[in-house]
């Protein structure tokens, strides 16, 4: 399978990482799969076309096109939770988000995963690091955005509906205080329901790249798909996934919050 990453550049000091928007699955993959539609449920649905919008703003952006039920490109590569005793799913999930299993029969083995692992997440995370190395020839500091979401209830994963806005900085650890303050700040002017370093407080992507005393800012921002989408209360094949508006008012409230960070890397 070629052509699977999508990379627009440009030459504001702003990446956004789009790790879960991906929906394809090689054939011989899918056909192990208990179906097509529940390997492609968990996806963060239309989330790239949600931030369409921002290379207008001169920000570059990283897409895999790839399903994460194939490999999850925001987990771990050593196979270690980044939510330890909490539920999640694995670098090539065997689970959907509700605990169903996604796999006819086996799962992936070792040997498996180390070669999905080279042919996709090696090479997305290549591609990212190139452009947060780009844009930081250019510019003093660079912001890497990790652009998520999912469905208000998942009970397995998280008590009660999820607000909003949901932006992870690993507890501060992954970007300045500044940036945080006032993405934070963006948030809740927008009126809608938002928590810093709740449930998700970054995944692997922002954990790993973020280094602010080198001039990389990492956020995860993580929102729940009712703001934008018709959440179905049983999702099925015959309603799910819902389709996108492109006049969803969250956009304009996504274009704030993305000139947040474009304006605090140029300063």
């Amino acid at each position: 399978m070629t052509g699977w990453i999508d990379i627009q550049r440009g030459d504001a000091p702003l990446v956004i990482g789009l790790p879960h928007s991906g929906t394809d699955i090689p054939a011989d993959l899918e056909a192990r799969f208990v179906s097509p539609w529940l390997a492609r449920r968990d996806t963060d649905w239309w989330v790239d076309r949600l931030y369409d919008f921002a290379a207008d703003m001169g920000a570059t952006t990283v897409r895999t096109r790839i399903s994460r039920s194939v490999i999850d490109v925001n987990r771990d590569p050593s196979g270690h939770s980044l939510y330890p005793g909490q539920a999640t799913t694995e670098l090539c999930p065997t689970t959907c988000f509700n605990g169903d299993p996604l796999y006819i029969d086996l799962p992936p083995d070792d040997a498996e995963i180390a070669l999905r692992r080279a042919q996709w997440f090696d090479p997305y995370h290549t591609a990212l690091k190139g452009e947060i190395e780009r844009l930081r020839r250019i510019h003093g500091k660079v912001v890497l955005y990790d652009a998520h979401s999912i469905v208000s209830l998942v009970p397995r994963l998280f008590d009660g509906e999820l607000p909003v806005f949901n932006i992870g900085t690993d507890g501060g650890a992954t970007c300045d205080p500044a940036l945080e303050a006032a993405i934070l700040s963006a948030g809740k002017a927008t009126g809608r329901s938002h928590v810093l370093n709740g449930r998700f407080r970054g995944g692997w992507t922002t954990r790993h790249y973020g280094r602010p005393e080198d001039g990389v800012h990492a956020i995860q921002m993580e929102l729940a798909m009712r703001a934008y989408l018709e959440e179905p209360a049983a999702p099925s094949p015959d309603n799910w996934p819902a389709p996108f508006d492109p006049s969803t008012p969250l956009m304009a409230d996504l274009k704030t919050i993305i000139a947040t960070c474009i304006a605090f890397a140029s300063i």
